[in-house]
């Protein structure tokens, strides 16, 4: 069963943070995900406007997910991450 990856970031460094994205595309296909999200305009219909970057990752499973984020590149990327954004991972099995 695919499993999606959901990500909210607050990002308060982005120079810092776009080291972080030059490094999870690799990680992210090596684990056999891909990006159906990756920031860029959002409208909110209902509810308080939404400040922070959101992402969505599509995996074949939940096992898939946990290896890339366990990894130890990912665990390297969350190092370069630190201190640029605050975020907030999300995930969740989908239906197809």
């Amino acid at each position: 069963m695919p499993a999606y990856l959901i990500v909210r970031a607050n990002v308060t460094d982005m120079q810092q943070y776009q080291e972080y994205m030059k490094l999870t595309p690799a990680i992210v296909e090596k684990y056999g995900g891909r990006f159906i999200i990756r920031g860029g305009d959002k409208l909110v219909l209902e509810g308080p406007e939404i400040s922070d970057r959101i992402v969505m990752l599509k995996f074949d499973s939940i096992d898939a997910v946990r290896r890339m984020y366990n990894s130890d590149e990912y665990q390297a990327a969350i190092k370069v991450r630190q201190g640029a954004a605050e975020a907030s991972f999300i995930v969740m099995e989908g239906l197809e």
